[in-house]
């Protein structure tokens, strides 16, 4: 593959991250919605590039957001955990057994939020306030996790049906 062609799409998909990141900043509602538009930049650089030029992605476009954005919310959830997902799962499925790789997602996504949790309640005091008791928002938490990686898994293949060829 060209490296030229790699650096173009590199430059473009940081774009795209960084604005999504920044959107989901400035928007009154569906900032995780928008952060999960801008974790599907990573597998579509997985795609269309390399391995190692999607983590160069996901590490500009992270410290471009740290930048540009500063340390917000959407910015460490970002980092720690929506740009990242795409890596582990790329790595994850790679496995193909079906019951070990929604083991491990769950264990990345519980521990990644578990982070964040801790990272929300030590830098963003007070704004994160949960009124429902703390098991019932884990598990509400591991099936909206199950739903977003379908929709990834959905966008995937999506892209590799009709695009990959293109791109």
């Amino acid at each position: 593959m060209n490296k030229t062609i790699n650096i173009a799409r590199g430059g473009l998909f940081t774009a795209l991250g960084v604005l999504f990141i920044y959107l989901s900043t400035i928007s009154p509602t569906s900032k995780i919605y928008i952060l999960g538009i801008a974790s599907c930049i990573i597998p579509l650089s997985i795609i269309t590039t390399t391995v190692k030029n999607a983590f160069f992605i996901y590490l500009s476009t992270s410290l471009l957001s740290v930048l540009l954005i500063g340390f917000k919310g959407s910015v460490a959830a970002y980092v720690l955990f929506f740009g990242l997902y795409g890596f582990a799962k790329y790595y994850i499925e790679k496995l193909r057994k079906v019951p070990l790789e929604i083991l491990l997602k769950l264990v990345f996504f519980n521990s990644m939020t578990g982070l964040l949790y801790i990272l929300y309640k030590v830098f963003f005091v007070g704004l994160l306030r949960v009124n429902i008791p703390i098991y019932a928002a884990v598990v509400m938490l591991q099936f909206v996790f199950i739903v977003f990686d379908y929709a990834v898994t959905l966008f995937i293949s999506y892209i590799h049906r009709y695009f990959a060829k293109i791109l």
